[in-house]
């Protein structure tokens, strides 16, 4: 199981670089790039509602859950959410 993240399909969709959309949510481009690749473990919701309002999207759009999949790092901490 995994949740992908199709930032990068979506950029594409509204034409904007990784650069412009970094300043207009207010994170580092190192942290998008993170993002983008689905290399984070967490989003924040107020990052979630940032990209959504400037790519004019929803979650779902941003985000995908895939049955069957794995990550080689998957390592989950059972004591905490």
């Amino acid at each position: 199981m995994r949740i992908v993240v199709n930032l990068d399909v979506m950029m594409a969709k509204r034409k904007i670089s990784s650069g412009e959309l970094a300043e207009r949510i207010g994170i580092t481009p190192a942290n998008l790039s993170i993002l983008k690749n689905s290399k984070a473990k967490a989003i924040r919701f107020s990052t979630l509602m940032a990209l959504c309002h400037e790519l004019n999207c929803q979650p779902g759009d941003l985000l995908e859950y895939r049955e069957g999949e794995s990550e080689d790092d998957d390592e989950r901490d059972p004591g905490g959410i």
